[in-house]
């Protein structure tokens, strides 16, 4: 088996490293205290010019065509960084891949290449709702034809990106009689249409420099043609997306836990008492050794992952392994990277707290890591027979 790296998933790696170290690591800790937009969004198009918004699309439509492994590691890389410009980096690869999968060509040609050129910030993945989360089958967004018209009515929660998307992959019922889940049609939906108000942006634990928002549609008209794919085919979609970004939070919850652990090793090295460097004692050490065993095996799962869907093969299970993994892998790294600080690690003077407010989230979003355990338990019953 070589684990080793292609050329060019080398070169992104380099590529998404490089813009890490140079324009992120200075401004990370300014953008999250004050959730400072407009070097936020000045990131992003920088990272759409590099390449790095498109990873995994086609470069038909704009995209790099690199690869979920090279997407994964790139996430990774950015993470290390700042979470928020990471996780904005994959949704927007989210919504890319939706638009390639199902969108008529126009619609790609229209939308993936603004995306992923940075015309547009960013896209917003309009899934989940007040009433469904964990179950977004059980949604109360509402599509009715009207026409060459479609109707919409409904509200979507904890839209990244929301504020400053171009436009919008958006799920809703379209027929109220069919069995849960079955109903459910995919649309695009740009910003600024009468009808569609972006609503209050949410005051969150961390990653304060990405945006995160309520979706409210008020007799919001579409036209007929911003479907997207089948009708009523909509869930199938979402749910099989999920699992694709299931790879890419694992992965940025990995970047988290990574900077983490990097920071506290440098700063146990330096850091005495008892006349001698913490790195000295065996509880030091052994936290150490935890983590990076932690966050070497996450690293493993995500690549395995990221393969699997790379070659075209099944990949949930594999995604949902990772996810859930990589991300408490990654909250305990953060832990121990506070506790190897000691009260310093609690200040905000040091950026291992910022980590940890920041990885938090990766095991609630893109499906709950209970949510996870249920999916890895009924993949492999189910292969049992």
């Amino acid at each position: 088996m070589n684990l080793d790296l292609t050329e060019d998933q080398k070169m992104i790696q380099d590529t998404a490293r490089n813009f890490a170290k140079s324009e992120l690591e200075p401004v990370a800790a300014k953008m999250d205290e004050h959730e400072d937009r407009p070097t936020f969004l000045k990131n992003l198009r920088k990272l759409a010019e590099l390449g790095l918004m498109g990873i995994n699309v086609s470069a038909e439509y704009g995209g790099s065509e690199a690869g979920v492994v090279a997407f994964s590691i790139a996430v990774t890389e950015i993470a290390r960084a700042c979470a928020s410009t990471a996780v904005t980096m994959s949704v927007n690869n989210m919504v890319c891949e939706v638009i390639q999968a199902i969108g008529s060509e126009e619609q790609k040609k229209k939308y993936i290449s603004k995306i992923c050129s940075g015309e547009y910030y960013a896209g917003g993945f309009g899934l989940t709702e007040t009433t469904a989360g964990s179950d977004p089958a059980g949604m109360r967004c509402t599509a009715v034809l009207d026409g060459d018209e479609w109707v919409l009515n409904g509200n979507k929660m904890f839209i990244t990106s929301a504020e400053y998307a171009g436009v919008n992959v958006v799920w809703a019922v379209t027929d109220k009689a069919a069995k849960k889940g079955k109903g459910i049609t995919t649309f695009l939906v740009e910003n600024g249409l009468k009808g569609f108000t972006v609503g209050r942006a949410e005051h969150k634990m961390g990653q304060h420099a990405s945006v995160t928002n309520e979706l409210v549609f008020e007799d919001c008209r579409i036209p007929k043609d911003a479907m997207m794919g089948k009708p009523n085919d909509g869930f199938r979609i979402a749910a099989g997306e999920l699992a694709g970004g299931r790879i890419g939070i694992g992965s940025l919850g990995l970047g988290c836990g990574l900077a983490a652990m990097d920071y506290a090793i440098r700063y146990a090295k330096e850091r005495k008492q008892f006349d001698q460097p913490i790195t000295n004692f065996q509880a030091i050490q052994w936290m150490i050794a935890e983590s990076c065993t932690e966050l070497e095996a996450a690293r493993l799962l995500l690549m395995n992952a990221a393969y699997t869907k790379e070659q075209g093969r099944p990949f949930a299970r594999q995604a949902s392994m990772a996810k859930y993994y990589a991300t408490e892998a990654a909250e305990r790294a953060c832990y121990n990277a506070i506790q190897m600080l000691g009260g310093y690690g609690y200040t905000k003077e040091y950026p291992v707290e910022r980590y940890a407010r920041d990885v938090r989230i990766t095991s609630i979003y893109e499906g709950t890591n209970q949510i996870q355990r249920l999916i890895i338990a009924r993949d492999i019953l189910s292969a049992l027979g």
